[in-house]
């Protein structure tokens, strides 16, 4: 199929890290696009892409506006209000009343209705939603993120928390973002992809340790790991002004690491990419943040 030949694709979270990197590989492939979301002004300047919004996923009205002329909407998590599964619902139905034919659902490895990591929950809830619908769909299931350890590590490049010996074949936004765009730009009635839940991962399940270790090989800065417990991590957060509700999601990030809820390794970056999934160590990390963040990944 030619580049004039593709669909419209709208994409949300445009914006972020993730949603930035796919609409971008859109524009490469010359499929035209609908940037949706809260804040068009921030929104990239793209060749074939329209800004639509403002538009939340909770309001409905605005929502079917901003997708009306999409065939394929992919709709990367919002943030954890409480409120995610119905705000994700909200903008499915809005698709769905405009005509969108296909959904991709960017969730989380480990997404289940008990999952440790809190926010693997509400992604479980809405890909149950998702399935019931009706509507041609795929769950891309994300690993966590390559960038996150060196993300939550503290001015003296330590990071600190209870998961001494659990794994997790964390990926970097860009696989994730390829693997996205590919299902993206299978254009047609059907898809092999249909009703697939794809996971996203790594190449290797490693532990904090070892990743840490490798961002530090790679970087040539002293990053490292300390295990904390639980009552550690809780003390830690609590004196650095961390809410009740960020410091319960951060431990269970690292909590869902523990408990080996997120160590699947799969073949799914390769197998729709061409391409070897990227390994932690030639991942861009950041430097440290002063505050580490109370949502890892959402």
């Amino acid at each position: 199929m030619s580049d004039k030949d593709h669909a419209t694709v709208a994409v949300t979270g445009v914006t972020g890290a993730l949603g930035g990197r796919v609409a971008a590989r859109l524009a490469d492939h010359g499929v035209p696009q609908l940037l949706v979301g809260r804040s068009p002004d921030r929104m990239p300047e793209l060749p074939g892409a329209q800004r639509r919004g403002p538009a939340a996923y909770a309001d409905a009205a605005d929502m079917r506006r901003a997708l009306d002329g999409a065939s394929t909407l992919i709709l990367i998590s919002g943030h954890r209000t409480g409120r995610r599964l119905e705000e994700h619902a909200t903008a499915v139905e809005a698709a769905i009343a405009v005509g969108v034919g296909r959904v991709l659902y960017v969730s989380l490895v480990g997404a289940a209705p008990t999952a440790t990591y809190l926010n693997a929950r509400d992604q479980w809830l809405t890909e149950q939603f998702l399935a019931g619908t009706g509507i041609r769909h795929t769950v891309l299931r994300a690993g966590f993120y390559a960038a996150t350890p060196a993300a939550l590590a503290n001015e003296e490049l330590v990071v600190s928390g209870p998961a001494p010996t659990g794994r997790a074949a964390f990926v970097t936004h860009e696989d994730i973002a390829d693997v996205i765009t590919a299902v993206a730009i299978e254009d047609g009635p059907r898809s092999e992809h249909d009703g697939a839940t794809l996971e996203i991962t790594g190449p290797d399940a490693l532990t904090l340790d070892e990743a840490v270790t490798r961002i530090a090989a790679a970087t040539g800065r002293p990053y490292r790991y300390e295990p904390a417990t639980l009552e550690e991590a809780f003390a830690r957060r609590w004196r650095l002004g961390m809410s009740g509700e960020q410091i319960e999601t951060w431990i269970s990030w690292y909590q869902a690491i523990e408990r080996g809820e997120v160590s699947v390794v799969t073949d799914v970056v390769p197998r729709l990419t061409g391409s070897p999934a990227t390994p932690i160590s030639n991942a861009a990390c950041g430097g440290p943040r002063r505050t580490p963040p109370g949502v890892p990944l959402s």
